[in-house]
């Protein structure tokens, strides 16, 4: 039956589903968290724990990943349960940025990848750390819309609205097991519906994986600022998780330079095909356009200077 097929066809099969199989669990670990904090975490508990200072807010934000890390392939849904929560933007999405890079996890994979070098390490981290600290302040700053689609916004309003008068009328009858029924049929609903988008965000990966010509790319990356602008492009397309990309990174290594590479590293984990697709789902348009340039023209410059 399969044989039949083109080898391009069966490539890019093999390609969509290594990409689904590997980001699923993520996926899956990415809603339950965030039907954790739909049912467990109350806006009023976040007021309290977050700083009321706004810088300090996006430092927080920025280094929140290491304790309470998350793959890029499941952060999307966390985020959006963290703004339906009123944590400010200014610190939702610097960790959002951060998150699939700072944790612990990424940070061993990336230190193997390199031969066991601290320097990839380090510039992967302080990268990171510098978009995020400017997209937190841009966020604080200078965009102070709120970026969900107002058909969450209202729904987000009607559901806490329906969710507290319930729970004010029956808080007798409210018990843990109820709640974590609530906590699992929000993490099934969301798992779905964003599941979607990362089985289309995968098909479209794989099959500019194995229809864009390697050529082209190869003959772009011909000086440093271009090689750059090649491997944030590649970053997109190959849509890695960030507990795998390193090894991808370091065998690039030799094409392209330090700088691109680090690009590559910091640039994937925070921009994909998966990833934007997900987030199209929360967020408004100009937001996402505004967001991303803004990651590439910080990484952009970070890489340069490395």
């Amino acid at each position: 039956m399969f044989e039949s097929l083109p080898t391009s066809i069966l490539q890019m099969g093999m390609i969509f589903l290594s990409i689904v199989i590997e980001a699923l669990p993520f996926v899956l670990l990415g809603c339950l968290i965030s039907g954790f904090l739909h049912v467990f975490l109350s806006a009023e508990r976040v007021n309290k724990l977050l700083p009321k200072n706004k810088f300090l807010a996006i430092i927080v934000g920025s280094v929140l990943g290491v304790f309470f890390p998350s793959c890029e392939c499941g952060i999307v849904p966390i985020v959006h349960q963290f703004l339906k929560k009123e944590v400010p933007t200014y610190t939702a999405f610097p960790f959002m940025l951060t998150a699939p890079i700072i944790n612990p996890i990424v940070l061993f994979s990336t230190f193997i990848a390199f031969s066991n070098s601290w320097k990839f390490v380090l510039l992967r981290v302080t990268g990171s750390l510098l978009v995020a600290l400017v997209v937190g302040i841009w966020l604080a700053y200078i965009y102070t819309k709120n970026p969900l689609k107002e058909s969450y916004q209202t729904t987000h309003t009607h559901h806490e609205h329906s969710l507290t008068n319930e729970t004010c009328t029956h808080k007798p009858q409210v018990k843990k097991m109820q709640k974590i029924s609530h906590m699992f049929e929000h993490s099934i609903d969301e798992f779905f519906d964003t599941g979607r988008y990362l089985i289309i965000g995968a098909l479209i990966a794989s099959g500019l994986q194995v229809y864009l010509p390697t050529s082209i790319i190869l003959t772009l990356g011909s000086t440093k600022l271009f090689a750059i602008l090649v491997m944030l492009a590649l970053a997109v397309i190959m849509s890695l998780c960030s507990e795998a990309d390193a090894f991808i990174g370091s065998s690039l290594l030799s094409l392209f330079g330090v700088a691109p590479v680090i690009a590559f590293l910091v640039f994937g984990p925070m921009v994909d095909i998966k990833n934007l697709l997900m987030m199209k789902r929360y967020f408004g348009t100009k937001f996402i356009v505004q967001l991303v340039s803004l990651i590439a023209i910080v990484v952009t410059i970070f890489a340069w200077v490395v």
